[in-house]
């Protein structure tokens, strides 16, 4: 074996085996660090109370902002297949999460597939629903097919930080809270799942959700800016 292998093979188990629990262990801190509100539409706490399949749609630079809610919403999620996809997979499992791999340009068949056989098991997808590349704010069809195919309704799900860091060179604009800061969770008002005949790639349903997606981060920004004049 040859030290360049060697190096290799060192490096692929750390990035493997040693990195997703560091950024387990790092965002974990953050997240006991922040001061974290919630405001959630009465028939989403219904729905999980009574654990009624239900599905969760986000825009994908809310990402890292959201995390810590897949154990509270058992939420399933979709990772793709790259390196970096591999990260965010294992952190989220090690979060609470259940994750199916793929994306739109690699495997999403099986990440789909993936995606339905854990709803049979009870595990509510979040949906990023403008990723995996964008454009970003723009809905792709896939969330209203697993909606249409798990006859769930989607709840549109927003964020808002008062002290974040931004990856400005990320196409989704992505942002971490930092340390200590207070964070607004919105459920808005859902959107009922379309019916069997209705066309996922439909504009008027990718209009629909924009607006409802849009509107639960309006209101997120409101109440966190109204938390921060009260000090």
């Amino acid at each position: 074996m040859t030290v360049d292998n060697i190096d290799n093979e060192a490096h692929g188990m750390f990035r493997n085996y040693v990195l997703p629990y560091l950024i387990f262990a790092v965002y974990k801190l953050l997240y006991w660090s922040w001061r974290i509100r919630y405001e959630e539409n009465e028939e989403f706490k219904k729905n999980l109370k009574e654990k009624k399949l239900l599905v969760i749609a986000h825009w994908h630079g809310d990402e890292l902002g959201i995390l810590y809610l897949l154990k509270r919403y058992h939420c399933s999620i979709m990772a793709s297949t790259s390196k970096d996809g591999s990260l965010m997979a294992k952190a989220a499992e090690l979060l609470g999460s259940e994750v199916s791999r793929g994306s739109s340009t690699r495997g999403g068949a099986a990440a789909l597939k993936g995606i339905f056989r854990l709803a049979k098991k009870g595990w509510n997808p979040s949906v990023a629903v403008d990723g995996p590349k964008g454009p970003i704010y723009e809905i792709k069809p896939g969330v209203f097919e697993i909606s249409k195919r798990l006859k769930a309704d989607i709840y549109p799900l927003s964020v808002a930080v008062n002290k974040k860091h931004v990856f400005e060179k990320a196409w989704n604009k992505s942002f971490l809270p930092l340390p200590f800061t207070k964070v607004q969770v919105v459920v808005g008002e859902p959107m009922r799942a379309p019916a069997r005949e209705e066309d996922s790639r439909d504009p008027k349903l990718a209009k629909d959700l924009k607006f409802r997606i849009n509107d639960a981060r309006q209101r997120a920004a409101k109440l966190i800016a109204a938390t921060s004049e009260e000090g």
